[in-house]
């Protein structure tokens, strides 16, 4: 492992590693895997989507009794199906389609899987893998909504601000297979969901906004988020949101009785491994939470203070010291003047733009912030980091922090300093990682 002293960027990128390993499905599913049913009976069929889908399934057929029927469909995004091992056989059908923003092929993707579940019996196994990303990849319009008004409403929430709880509430309510319709479409099945959290809180509810799991927030809700976030919407959706008419299956509703939700990843569980890892070469490790949620640029600055204050000796964090932390913070698209260049970049980036504006320098602090699935925003970078000498650097090349924060520019201020991380698809998802090391 590089030393920490003599390699701050190596080491933290260590940190990540550790974490993005401790998610991975081949490692967590085998201990929550249910029996197979009776073959003579009943069959077993497999249903998911997500970022970590590919991962997941291929993780089921390598666990999965070789005598055992086993068939479905899963949906993950565009480049994130892992490379297949040598000599495992294909028993589940991986399909891509887009995400932030769905598209036809997830729409596509979603009718099959729903197609799939008809004709299941009390004696069927429906095997549900669900993770970070479900929610745009497996997109089926509620009746009366197109495509494009679906993709409208999901480009307004995603420069809206709105967190991960608001903008899934209001996905429920807008389709016809999440917020616990799938799980009612697989009735009278045996379900059981495997689920990798990237949500603040680890809620099965609001993770690819819930597609097998009973829906507690309503219609009102929904109608709270549009008029908060000032989303437009066609008459014809306010008007079925105002009527309650696309109302999603309660907590309490026969569809889900008997069924099973597994966690087998959180964000706790990487940040902890990620802490391990910093404290086997002799760092104190101090984890924050899993949960944090607020402006990406305003979380920077808070940990900007936490850090500076352990680079004085000061405050509760011992240095030589990681800080890590995890959640899903949220970027505010800030308007530009007409003809301005587009911004790039996503929360981890913006992260670290208000860290490095805070610290402004300060010695003895080095940081990355990353997402878990390898993709910020819709870059092809996880995220960035920063070192001590960051905005000299960035000076030097006539890049100011405050002109970038400006025009949300994470990915064109740290691509110059050679300062963004680069992974590629990590095939998990447990959504921000952030370490800052103080020695």
């Amino acid at each position: 492992m590089p030393v920490p002293n003599q390699n701050p960027q190596a080491f933290l990128k260590v940190l990540y590693d550790a974490a993005v390993t401790r998610a991975l499905p081949l490692h967590n599913t085998a201990a929550h895997l249910p029996l197979p049913p009776d073959p003579a009976k009943g069959r077993t069929l497999v249903l998911g989507a997500g970022k970590a889908g590919g991962a997941m399934a291929q993780a089921v057929e390598a666990l999965w009794p070789q005598d055992a029927p086993l068939s479905g469909l899963v949906v993950t995004r565009y480049g994130h199906t892992p490379p297949r091992p040598a000599g495992l056989p294909e028993r589940i059908e991986v399909v891509e389609a887009a995400h932030p923003v769905p598209d036809a092929a997830g729409l596509q993707a979603a009718e099959r899987i729903l197609e799939l579940t008809k004709g299941l019996t009390a004696d069927d196994l429906v095997l549900c893998l669900i993770s970070g990303g479900g929610s745009s990849l497996l997109t089926l319009p509620a009746d009366g909504i197109s495509l494009q008004v679906k993709q409208d409403i999901n480009r307004q929430l995603l420069a809206s601000g709105a967190n991960i709880s608001e903008m899934n509430c209001l996905r429920k309510h807008l389709s016809r297979i999440k917020g616990g319709r799938l799980a009612a479409a697989c009735a009278p099945a045996r379900v059981v969901t495997l689920t990798i959290s990237d949500v603040p809180g680890d809620d099965p509810s609001i993770i690819a906004s819930g597609p097998t799991v009973p829906d507690a927030s309503t219609c009102a809700d929904a109608l709270a988020i549009l008029q908060r976030y000032a989303i437009a919407v066609p008459p014809e959706v306010l008007q079925s949101l105002q009527t309650g008419a696309w109302e999603t299956p309660k907590p309490g509703s026969p569809v889900f009785a008997g069924h099973v939700v597994n966690m087998i990843a959180t964000p706790q569980q990487s940040l902890e491994a990620a802490a391990e890892a910093a404290r086997a070469e002799g760092l104190h490790a101090y984890i924050l939470s899993d949960e944090i949620e607020g402006e990406s640029r305003e979380v920077g600055k808070v940990h900007a203070a936490l850090a500076r204050a352990a680079a004085k000796g000061q405050g509760p964090f011992i240095k030589p010291c990681v800080i890590l932390s995890g959640g899903e913070t949220t970027v505010t698209i800030k308007p530009q003047p007409a003809g301005s260049p587009r911004g790039r970049g996503g929360r981890a980036g913006e992260f670290c733009m208000g860290l490095a504006q805070a610290l402004q320098g300060q010695p003895g602090v080095w940081a990355l912030a990353a997402d878990t699935d390898g993709i910020d925003g819709i870059e092809d970078n996880a995220g960035a980091q920063l070192s001590p000498d960051t905005l000299a650097r960035a000076l030097a090349l006539g890049h100011k922090v405050d002109e970038h924060l400006q025009r949300n520019d994470a990915y064109g201020f740290f691509e110059p300093l050679g300062d963004l991380v680069i992974t590629g698809p990590t095939h998990t998802n447990v959504n921000d990682f952030r370490a800052i090391l103080v020695v």
